[in-house]
C-alpha cells in the first residue's frame, strides 16, 4: 500500500483542495482561469524545455513507446467514434468528441505531476513524450475532423492552416521543441545556469498548480449527461486504453519495465481538459465532455492506485 499512500493519496489531496477551495470561494471565481493559465504558459513550458534540453535525442524519441502508447489511443479513439455511432445514433461532430473523449489523457496537468512524485524530475521523458502527442496528434486530428465537417468536406487547407497555427501557438509543443532542438544541435553542452535555475524554479510549480487548477475546475462542472454514456466512455479511457497499451507492449513494441510501465500508467490517466477546451472552441459536446473529466478523474483515484500498486517500489 505504501505508493497509494506515498504517491496517490498525495496528488488527488492536492486536487480535494483545490476541488473545496472552488466550492468555498476561497480564491475567486476568475483563480481557476488565471492559475490555468500560469501552468499552461509558464510553469509547463519550463519543466517541458529543461526536461527535453537534457536529455539525450534517443530517449525522447523512443519509437516503441511512441508506437504502443500512440497506437492504443488511436484504437480507443475509433472504438469511441464507432459506439457513438451505433449506441447513440450521433452526428459526425459529435462522434468525434465521443472519440476524443474517451482517448484523451491528461498528460500535462495530471501525468507530469504523478511522475515527479512517483519517479523523481530526471524521468520525465516518457510524460514530455505523451504530453507532446496528446497536444499536437491527438487535438490536430480532432481540429481536422471537425473542419472538414465544418466546410462540408472542402476544408484540407483551411483545416490544415488552423492546425498549423494552433501547433505553433501551443507553448507546450514549442517549449518541448526548443528543447528537443538545443539537444540536436548542442549535444553534451549544458543549458546556462540561470536558464537552469530559472526553469527549476518556475517548473517545480507544475504539479500542484496544475492539480489544484484540476479541482478547480472540477468544482465548477455539473454531472449532466447520460450515465450510459459516460459510463462506456470512462471503461474505454481508464481499462480498455491502458490494457490495449499493455497488448501492444507484448505483442509488437516491446519496451523495458519502466518504458512499458509509464506507457501503461499513461494510457490509464483520465481524460485531459484539453478535450473541454476544444468542445467549448466548437460548441458541441460540452456538458457531456466535462461530465466525463469529471467522473473519470474520480474514478481514477481506484484505477491509478492499483496500477501504481504495482509499479512503485
Amino acid at each position: 500500500m505504501s505508493p497509494v499512500v506515498n504517491v496517490v493519496l498525495p496528488v488527488f489531496a492536492i486536487i480535494l483542495s483545490g476541488y473545496l477551495a472552488g466550492r468555498a470561494k476561497l480564491l475567486g471565481e476568475s483563480s481557476s482561469e488565471a492559475l490555468n493559465k500560469f501552468v499552461y504558459w509558464m510553469a509547463l513550458p519550463a519543466l517541458l524545455f529543461a526536461g527535453t534540453a537534457r536529455k539525450p535525442l534517443a530517449e525522447l524519441f523512443n519509437g516503441p513507446f511512441i508506437g504502443a502508447f500512440l497506437g492504443a489511443m488511436l484504437v480507443v479513439y475509433a472504438l469511441g467514434a464507432v459506439l457513438g455511432r451505433v449506441l447513440h445514433r450521433e452526428g459526425s461532430p459529435i462522434q468525434c468528441m465521443q472519440g476524443l473523449t474517451a482517448c484523451f489523457s491528461n498528460t500535462g496537468y495530471m501525468g507530469i505531476p504523478l511522475f515527479l512524485a512517483a519517479f523523481g524530475a530526471d524521468r520525465l521523458a516518457p510524460a514530455i513524450i505523451a504530453t507532446v502527442i496528446m497536444s499536437a496528434v491527438m487535438v490536430g486530428i480532432a481540429v481536422i475532423w471537425l473542419e472538414l465537417v465544418r466546410s462540408h468536406g472542402h476544408g484540407w487547407g483551411r483545416a490544415v492552416r488552423d492546425v498549423a497555427r494552433a501547433v505553433s501557438r501551443n507553448p507546450l509543443i514549442v517549449s518541448s521543441v526548443a528543447g528537443a532542438a538545443w539537444a540536436l544541435l548542442l549535444p553534451g553542452v549544458d543549458l546556462p545556469r540561470p536558464v537552469v535555475t530559472f526553469c527549476e524554479l518556475v517548473g517545480s510549480a507544475a504539479g500542484p498548480c496544475a492539480l489544484v487548477a484540476i479541482g478547480l475546475f472540477l468544482s465548477t462542472r455539473r454531472v449532466s449527461a447520460d450515465p450510459r454514456e459516460i459510463a462506456w466512455i470512462v471503461g474505454l479511457k481508464l481499462l480498455v486504453q491502458p490494457a490495449l497499451t499493455w497488448l501492444l507492449i507484448k505483442t509488437l513494441f516491446p519496451l523495458d519495465p519502466y518504458w512499458a510501465n509509464a506507457a501503461i500508467l499513461l494510457a490509464a490517466l483520465p481524460t485531459g481538459a484539453l478535450t473541454f477546451v476544444v468542445a467549448q472552441q466548437y460548441r458541441i459536446y460540452i456538458e457531456r465532455t466535462s461530465t466525463a473529466i469529471l467522473v473519470s478523474t474520480v474514478v481514477s483515484v481506484v484505477t491509478l492506485s492499483v496500477l501504481l500498486s504495482g509499479m512503485v517500489p
